[in-house]
């Protein structure tokens, strides 16, 4: 039997190095399926129990390992429900292929069973590259390409390949008119701006009394760059979310998060800078950077579509973040006076003391942030977590201090609920070694952590280190919109939309020969963490959380939290007062000397 189309695809994904793919099986993708089959399941196929958790574990694998993400699912509905995922990796500019099946080229146009028109279903998602293969021979370049646009321009790209095609035998393209050869060769030169650009970011650095960084996710690779640019001027650096592990928090003059999420050092840092350098961050809220005029800016970023965005930068510099601060450092003169640097090393201790004040605030029946307080000195060093969207994300962002060779994640741009299980799966799967964490809220759990744990349970005895560890916040409210409502609107909880289901999280992941912990009193917290850490196998923690505990955002006023408060009082109880009393308590912590 010869070599089909089905084959030939696979056979060039494990030529590209590509060792894993995730997805889920249906009858557009037959030829496909056999030809793993006959492949002995190389490159390994992944199944995940929806399409979307296996675009979602592709994205956590590609964010994770700094490799290209694969996934694959049959035509019509399978495609449809990648579409999620796939998003959350366009927008966090992540490398991801999605392979998809359609129906036969002879049912096409017919309204046929499952056919949908999946050139315009994924004309925005994968507009850097989608592509239909109609014939054998447009292999291998439609494939090549799709992986070297992915990697290249960090995005998401797409190969559809209708169900008879990928039973068609293999045909080269030839030596010959209208084909196009191809090759896996897959190396590009980063670009450095050129010298007077350098030159004018120099000057504006030496001139600044204030110098305030900003890194996000491209900054990564520079990480030692930045801390050397960052003693020359005596600048604090605050981190957007997705590069919040670029930097460890043990440095004094990290200031942390920065946005909605993010901390009160990062916005006085903002407010307070003559100075800002933007190194690899596309930290989308302006409200959060310097009033404009206040600050002199300059933009370093590889992909020359994201600058000059966000804020009036002075210069912005396209090119590789190590690279191009390398060729910066020389120009930039040290800073003798440092009583910059030292007001933001005041500003960081002091949040770090009110945060463990917060962490053992007295809760009903625990205080979220005790949960992430009393995780984070307690997590290896080489550690990996994922942030699930909601009021998890606000406790990761305040509360885990990245040390060592951590890393972490979250949906960044795209912010939908449900990434935290799957991108820890995806990371375990590329990284069977690393340790791995995922912080999820009930809400998300029960939208498709749950079925994920299923996934975990199939797969778990191939990983060399089985430490993989779910912490569930069990507070039955979907408690992140439930505050932005009271805050935004001044609207109490509305429990029709807001109210989840009792559900025992811990009690299934046993059920499914996982371990399972359960605490439901603050002395509880810490002893769960233990177990969980040292679990011989991966563990589901229920922590059983109190919703009133506010996500407040670093530049909240009173009054703003007051509007908030008021909406919890409305009811005439005594509990309702007394959660006022206690939150208020909080804030003033939260924002010593401010109105």
């Amino acid at each position: 039997m010869g070599t089909t189309v089905g084959d030939y695809v696979l056979q060039r994904l494990r030529e590209w190095g590509v060792e894993h793919v995730f997805g889920y099986a249906g009858d557009g993708i037959n030829g496909l399926l056999s030809a793993w089959q006959k492949a002995g399941d190389e490159p390994r196929f992944v199944q995940a129990r929806h399409e979307e958790m296996a675009a979602f574990e592709a994205v956590g694998y590609a964010k994770f390992t700094g490799r290209v993400g694969v996934c694959t699912a049959t035509s019509g509905p399978g495609a449809i429900h990648l579409l999620n995922g796939l998003y959350d990796a366009k927008l966090d500019h992540v490398p991801v292929v999605a392979i998809v099946g359609q129906t036969a080229r002879s049912a096409m146009g017919g309204s046929y069973q499952q056919e949908v028109d999946l050139h315009t279903l994924y004309k925005d998602v994968a507009s850097d590259y989608c592509e239909t293969v109609m014939v054998a021979e447009q292999l291998p370049n439609v494939l090549d390409r799709a992986i070297r646009i992915a990697a290249s321009r960090r995005t998401v790209t797409a190969l559809i390949i209708p169900s008879d095609v990928q039973e068609l035998d293999y045909t080269a393209p030839s030596h010959a008119f209208k084909m196009v050869p191809s090759s896996t060769d897959l190396t590009w030169s980063a670009p450095v701006p050129a010298a007077d650009q350098l030159e004018r970011a120099a000057e504006i650095l030496n001139a600044g009394s204030r110098v305030a960084i900003l890194v996000g996710q491209g900054a990564r690779g520079a990480a030692g760059e930045v801390t050397e640019l960052a003693e020359l001027t005596g600048a604090g650096v605050a981190k957007a979310l997705l590069g919040k592990d670029v930097l460890p928090d043990e440095l004094p003059w990290v200031t942390g998060s920065i946005g909605l999420l993010g901390t009160r050092p990062s916005y006085e840092l903002m407010m307070d800078c003559d100075t800002l350098l933007v190194v690899g961050s596309n930290f989308p809220y302006s409200q959060f950077l310097p009033e404009f005029g206040q600050a002199r800016a300059i933009q370093i970023d590889l992909d020359p579509t994201m600058v000059g965005m966000r804020y009036p930068f002075e210069v912005n510099l396209v090119g590789d973040a190590a690279r191009t601060l390398r060729a910066l450092i020389p120009l930039v003169r040290r800073k003798d006076d440092r009583s910059w640097r030292s007001g933001i090393e005041e500003n960081v201790g002091r949040w770090w003391d009110v945060m463990e004040r917060r962490a053992f605030t007295s809760a009903d029946p625990i205080n979220p942030e005790l949960v992430f307080h009393e995780l984070s000195h307690r997590l290896p060093p080489d550690a990996i977590l994922a942030a699930d969207s909601g009021s998890a994300a606000n406790w990761y962002a305040r509360h885990i201090r990245i040390r060592g060779d951590m890393r972490g994640s979250l949906s960044g741009t795209l912010a939908t609920m449900g990434p935290g299980v799957p991108y820890v799966i995806g990371a375990k799967v590329g990284l069977p070694d690393r340790p791995c964490y995922a912080l999820v809220g009930d809400g998300a759990m029960q939208m498709n952590g749950i079925n994920e744990l299923i996934t975990i349970a199939k797969y778990w005895q191939e990983w060399a280190d089985p430490r993989l560890v779910v912490a569930v916040l069990h507070n039955n409210d979907l408690n992140q919109v439930t505050w932005e409502l009271r805050a935004m609107g001044g609207s109490p909880q509305f429990l029709p939309s807001q109210e989840l289901p009792e559900f025992p999280y811990a009690g299934y992941a046993r059920l499914l020969g996982l371990h399972g912990v359960t605490a439901e009193k603050p002395e509880e917290v810490g002893p769960a963490w233990e177990e969980a850490l040292r679990a011989d196998r991966p563990c589901v923690v229920e922590f059983r959380t109190d919703p009133a505990v506010p996500p407040i955002p670093p530049h909240a006023t009173w009054d703003q939290i007051e509007k908030a408060l008021e909406s919890i009082v409305r009811g005439d109880s005594d509990r309702s007062s007394m959660i006022k009393q206690g939150i208020k308590s909080k804030v003033q912590e939260f924002l010593p000397g401010r109105s």
